[in-house]
């Protein structure tokens, strides 16, 4: 969550600040604020709502002269959204300026502290002790402050740090909350994520935990916890910038589902060599994956939903046992784990902070760990003992779709190259499921062709206020996806329901009128689906039913039916969860809903 840009260089600071956070909205905020020094002061200028007001009080940053600065996007942990909780904050002389995304979780005990020690504060939030704490420890050398305030400092965060008093410097400092640091060759930059320096430069470094980053306009020095110069390596970015941008689609979540078929070929191209599944970066030997006992998937929000659908192709295919857990859940339920489990972590970002959590859990019981992630060089992806990589391109869209859609053919391919080595598939089957993978980016891409029938369709639940969603197996994951996306993009509540459970109280919900989605594309309980699709009907629900085409039987029992191609029983998902993006899309905008940036949400959750 939140976003944090730093400049210092030669061009003026205050535009690029403003831009680095436009470029950084998707993660979601509810105020925005910027310091720059302007030669002789620290001046800071912080407005409650979207960037644009605070782009406007600045005259676009103008208004605000200097070539150092650091700027925040917040969303509201400590203290509600106001102008004064906004950041940066300061010290009382205003002479240090900082931003901050996470939570200090002891920030109570270093508030009284500092209050009996005469500081007095301005605002509710956690971060104003940063500030002040880096007073009291001040004595003309920053580094020194910093470090002692890392030792005093309990929690999660990233920090960009100015002083008034050495303006030619930007510190940066990073414990379990993403941070980077780009080289450019007019300046330097502090961000949270890529997007925000690629108009920049695409030399990046990722700062670990525990460690400092000090900026000038030619030079970048890293240090540890301790004070001590640590060596570090860039990475370039090859992402396309124009990834980042919207490209002529009214919304990043629309451009994003359009690059669904190319983010599928992607992910699975490199992987498919002489009919064969080959994942190099991986490193898992034969031997090892002969030895995996059970896998334990784990995961938030939508990464959790591929989880769910994986449990039934990793069992079904490769015979493998499976459990999938909730990454907020995992820790605090003391989990049994035996030391020839297999625990997958997934994230989007590589820096979500509850599977992070759960990742390094695993780790300390002894367990292997691999981790699929989009994000190169994330916190997932180095910490974990064996990687998996999603090549989805920058996903900005707070509502993920192509990122859902890479993780899913990720597990599928996963499940493969485990049902060969472990032989609980034979060759024959397995050039039918690479047949089968080959023809989803075109399959797809006929779906989302179809947009126009969907959206007619969605224009009549605008004004919906209860939609359930059901399905049995594989079909029930996807349900809770297409429920997901509903739900957190147009506020109208939304459940789904293994659709054997409904007559266990849930069906008691349903009244004339009611929206039912069934999702039937599992052949071997069509009959049993068709029957849960017929109980709701009875009692006056509306049934949209998303089947695999040739099941035309299902037109006597739904109402609306929408027709996605033929696939092996275990891809399913990936087509049927087009037509429910499609429509959940659709019922957002026609309420007139900001699509994008979802309230109360972003894109990346790094604080637990």
């Amino acid at each position: 969550m939140c976003g944090i840009v730093g400049y210092v260089g030669k061009s003026q600071a205050a535009p690029i600040l403003l831009d680095g956070l436009a470029k950084l909205e998707y993660r979601g905020y509810d105020s925005a604020g910027i310091a720059v020094y302007d030669g002789e002061h620290l001046v800071g200028k912080k407005a409650m709502g979207r960037l644009k007001v605070l782009s406007e009080m600045t005259h676009d940053g103008a208004s605000m002269p200097g070539y150092v600065g650091i700027g925040h996007t917040r969303w509201a942990t400590h203290g509600a959204p106001t102008d004064n909780n906004a950041h940066p904050h300061f010290n009382e002389d205003e002479t240090i300026a900082v931003v901050h995304n996470g939570i200090i979780e002891n920030y109570l005990k270093l508030k009284k502290k500092l209050l009996d020690k005469g500081y007095r504060f301005q605002s509710d939030t956690d971060t104003e002790v940063v500030a002040h704490l880096l007073d009291y420890y001040y004595k003309g050398d920053p580094l020194e402050a910093i470090t002692k305030v890392m030792h005093r400092v309990d929690g999660s965060y990233a920090l960009g740090i100015i002083f008034a008093d050495q303006p030619q410097y930007v510190y940066a400092v990073r414990k379990d909350s993403p941070l980077i640091v780009g080289k450019g060759q007019d300046g330097n930059l502090i961000a949270s994520d890529v997007p925000a320096v690629l108009k920049y430069t695409r030399d990046v470094c990722f700062i670990e935990n525990q460690e400092i980053a000090r900026l000038s306009e030619r030079e970048i020095d890293f240090f540890n916890v301790d004070g001590e110069p640590i060596e570090k390596e860039y990475k370039t970015i090859e992402w396309d910038v124009n990834a980042a941008e919207k490209g002529g689609y009214e919304h990043f979540m629309l451009k994003e589902m359009y690059e669904q078929p190319k983010t599928v070929r992607d992910t699975l191209s490199p992987r498919l060599k002489d009919n064969q599944i080959e994942i190099e970066e991986l490193g898992l030997t034969d031997e090892e994956i002969r030895a995996i006992s059970r896998i334990r998937i784990v995961a938030c929000g939508s990464a959790y939903h591929t989880g769910v659908t994986a449990k039934y192709v990793y069992e079904g295919m490769a015979r493998i046992p499976v459990e999938v857990d909730l990454a907020s859940e995992f820790r605090y339920r003391n989990p049994i784990l035996d030391e020839k489990e297999l625990v997958i972590i997934i994230s989007q970002s590589g820096e979500t902070a509850d599977s992070l959590a759960a990742l390094r859990e695993a780790k300390a019981r002894g367990n292997m760990t691999l981790g699929i992630v989009n994000v190169v060089g994330s916190s997932i992806a180095r910490e974990a003992d064996k990687v998996m990589y999603t090549w989805a391109g920058p996903e900005i869209a707070v509502a993920t779709t192509k990122a859902y859609s890479a993780q899913l053919i990720a597990h599928y391919l996963l499940a493969l190259k485990f049902s060969t080595v472990r032989g609980t598939i034979t060759e024959e089957e397995l050039a039918g499921y690479i047949t089968d993978l080959k023809r989803l980016p075109e399959q797809i891409e006929l779906l989302l062709n179809n947009k126009e029938r969907i959206q007619r369709f969605a224009n009549r639940y605008v004004s919906a206020k209860d939609v359930f969603f059901i399905g049995r197996g594989i079909d029930y994951a996807i349900s809770l996806e297409g429920s997901l996306k509903l739900k957190e993009i147009s506020y109208i509540h939304s459940e789904a329901y293994a659709a054997g459970e409904l007559k266990h109280g849930t069906i008691s919900l349903i009244e004339d009128g009611t929206l039912v989605s069934a999702v039937v594309t599992q052949e071997d309980l069509y009959k049993k689906t068709i029957s849960n699709i017929v109980e709701v009907r009875t009692r006056g629900a509306f049934v949209m039913a998303v089947t695999n085409e040739g099941n035309t039987e299902i037109e006597k029992a739904a109402d609306y039916v929408i027709y996605i191609p033929q696939t092996n029983k275990y891809f399913t998902n990936s087509l049927a969860i087009i037509p429910l993006q499609l429509f959940g899309y659709y019922v957002a905008v026609g309420k007139g809903c900001d699509v994008d940036k979802p309230r109360n949400l972003a894109k990346s959750v790094t604080v637990e």
